[in-house]
């Protein structure tokens, strides 16, 4: 199956929408293919204020309007508790939402950016997906995230090259609790380390200090300005470690 069927057979649907490589390339295929899609942003403390910002602008470029619907994810106890299938109960209440809106404005399907490359087996957020009854056009249609960046960078949408960006959530060990302060503290963080010309690294939360990942790549810029960084971090995190693994 292409898009262009999938959207001839589906003419209408609520989209999921992270302003990221696949939900965008997804918006702007189904209004290429003259679908009626209606996209949501759900903004918890989880998303960087950047990502709402490059989900508004690849939007304003397809020409459509997108839904920000705000959500304080940390009222539920299990999600800040941060356990090992944390993201099952974070997509689950996340795709509830936007179902509810969504039945609202008249939407029954919705669908998500789901590709080939997103495994199953490791994902549990996954299995809330299913159990909502979400649908995944790009999976649907053999879609791998190579594929998407191709057909992305040939409709012109900015969004080809963007690094994947895994929410601030998973800066915390699994059992590490998740608090508004800490994620205010990562993202700053995080802020910081891309005005300083990085591009692929994670602030994650271990113990009472801040672990730095590096690509090897962006590992011995940030050994010789270590100082520097440490000292634009120092609001935000008393300890600051470095390391080369990102994922």
């Amino acid at each position: 199956m292409t898009l262009e069927a999938f959207f001839s057979d589906n003419k209408k649907a609520a989209l999921g929408f992270s302003g990221g490589v696949d939900s965008s390339y997804l918006l702007y295929a189904g209004i290429k293919y003259g679908a009626d899609i209606q996209a949501y942003y759900v903004k918890t403390p989880f998303q960087p204020q950047f990502e709402l910002n490059d989900a508004l602008k690849i939007a304003e470029f397809i020409g459509c309007n997108i839904k920000i619907l705000e959500y304080d994810i940390l009222s539920h106890d299990i999600i800040a508790e941060n356990p090992q299938n944390r993201c099952y109960y974070c997509k689950s209440a996340i795709f509830k939402l936007i179902q509810k809106n969504a039945d609202a404005d008249g939407y029954e399907m919705i669908i998500d950016g789901t590709n080939v490359s997103d495994s199953y087996d490791d994902r549990p957020g996954m299995r809330a997906l299913s159990e909502i009854g979400v649908r995944s056009p790009l999976r649907e249609c053999g879609l791998t995230k190579d594929d998407i960046r191709i057909l992305s960078r040939e409709a012109g949408l900015f969004t080809y090259d963007k690094p994947a960006y895994a929410c601030l959530a998973t800066r915390f060990p699994a059992g590490t609790k998740i608090t508004k302060q800490d994620l205010i503290c990562v993202e700053k963080s995080e802020n910081c380390l891309f005005k300083l010309g990085f591009s692929d690294f994670r602030v994650r939360i271990f113990s009472n200090a801040a672990r730095l990942q590096f690509k090897d790549s962006e590992f011995m810029r940030a050994a010789e300005i270590k100082n520097q960084i440490v000292s634009e971090l120092s609001p935000y995190f008393e300890n600051i470690l470095f390391d080369t693994k990102t994922r």
